[in-house]
């Protein structure tokens, strides 16, 4: 699997300070923006997670903050999350072996998969919370 390239937006803090400046609550529409665009990310890897109760795949979730878009699995209920993730060795004396993958199972081939549509869908957000903010856009 090709390395993933973060995406990194210039002026994105700054934006937001400007946007509090404006509206102390157009912040926490940033924060949303982020996380609408983190579901096709999470849509895309919650089929693709085995199950037996489904609280592994329901454990992932978006967790964005207002500068940074942020997808989180397992949880206190689900801790073995990661070892289904990324394999490795679990239980007693270690015993049960999966294969390690360094990228990952599910995740990271999600967004590997979905990068383009959801670089897209977060540029497309980010100009509607300006455009909400009054903030006329120009973007080529």
């Amino acid at each position: 699997m090709a390395t993933i390239e973060p995406i990194k937006i210039t002026g994105l803090a700054e934006f937001n300070r400007n946007l509090r400046k404006l509206d102390s609550d157009l912040p926490k529409i940033l924060r949303l923006a982020h996380n609408e665009a983190a579901q096709l990310i999470v849509d895309y890897a919650q089929p693709r997670v085995p199950r037996k109760s489904g609280r592994a795949a329901g454990t992932i979730k978006a967790r964005s903050t207002r500068t940074e878009t942020r997808i989180q699995g397992g949880s206190k209920r689900a801790s073995y999350y990661p070892w289904l993730d990324y394999g490795g060795r679990v239980g007693r004396k270690r015993s049960i072996k999966r294969p390690f993958i360094k990228e990952g199972r599910y995740l990271y081939p999600a967004l590997s998969a979905n990068y383009d549509k959801f670089a897209d869908l977060l540029t497309e957000k980010l100009i509607d919370v300006a455009r909400e903010a009054g903030v006329e856009v120009d973007h080529g």
